[in-house]
């Protein structure tokens, strides 16, 4: 862009470079101009006139740009939103998903049911939105979070510190539940899923990072491994939630049965009518 433009046009020329890549050019066009501008999107709206400064365009432009070459926005702009808070994201950790909510709503669900079991563990915690938002939603949880990742660990911290709940949540380096001994009330967990021989083929992949996406032959080398040490780490009375592939249910379940045969497991499925998480109860 050269010499000076208007907001309104800004947007219009950027949604035409989106649009190869995006579903909604406009749309991801005006979120990134909000971060340039520190703005919101419904101030972007109100004031179309606005004529943008240099150090404004040369800006979004350069976001634009990445953005057109498939780097994924909560990256460029460094946040999501999940459960109502902003995490920050980098290409580290993968990007929360509204469907992980199901995970996080049906685990507040159990924490009300049961008010004296406070042990909870979230394993893989990426970012730490399913932790943070636990921890911010429940006060009194004593948490531990987990991953293999040093880069997940540090930006999960920072999470807890933004939304004032560090003091909740004890972070630690580890594979699945090898790092952790005793019981715990709550088991929360939303590993690589993805069957290896469809990342090829999904959007994801080309943007987010492997090892938070690649579940082995059939998706589930991480719930597998998961679910058969489950019986160390799952308390009496206690509740294991996992988020899984809309393919898994059934498989799930089956490998539930031949593992814990005496343990009640659901899957629950989402707001598209898809299996979502797998929700398992360890008798009292």
């Amino acid at each position: 862009m050269a010499g000076p433009i208007r907001l309104d046009q800004a947007l219009q020329s950027a949604a035409q470079k989106l649009r190869a890549v995006s579903e909604n050019p406009y749309l991801d066009a005006q979120v990134l101009l909000s971060h340039v501008l520190n703005r919101e999107r419904s101030w972007l709206l109100a004031y179309p006139e606005v004529q943008l400064d240099e150090r404004a365009i040369q800006e979004f432009d350069r976001l634009v740009a990445r953005a057109a070459e498939g780097e994924a926005l909560p990256y460029l702009i460094g946040e999501r939103w999940f459960y109502g808070r902003s995490f920050s994201v980098e290409p580290a950790v993968l990007i929360p998903r509204p469907e992980t909510e199901l995970l996080v709503e049906t685990a507040l669900d159990y924490l009300r049911a049961n008010p004296d079991r406070r042990r909870a563990v979230d394993i893989g915690t990426g970012s730490g939105c399913i932790a943070v938002t636990l921890c911010a939603e429940a006060p009194d949880l004593q948490m531990v979070a987990i991953d293999r990742s040093h880069q997940a660990v540090r930006i999960a911290r920072r999470n807890a510190e933004t939304h004032g709940v560090e003091h909740l949540v004890n972070f630690m380096m580890g594979d699945l539940l090898n790092a952790i001994s005793g019981a715990f009330d709550l088991i929360c967990a939303n590993l690589p899923y993805i069957p290896s021989d469809r990342l090829s083929s999904l959007e994801v992949a080309k943007r987010e990072p492997h090892i938070a996406l690649d579940g082995g032959g059939e998706g589930l080398i991480f719930i597998s491994r998961l679910l058969q040490d489950a019986g160390r780490c799952l308390a009496p009375g206690g509740c294991l939630i996992l988020e899984i592939d809309e393919s898994q249910g059934d498989r799930v379940i089956e490998l539930m049965k031949r593992l814990h045969p005496d343990w009640p497991a659901a899957v629950h499925k989402d707001l598209a009518g898809l299996d979502r998480v797998l929700v398992v109860e360890r008798e009292a």
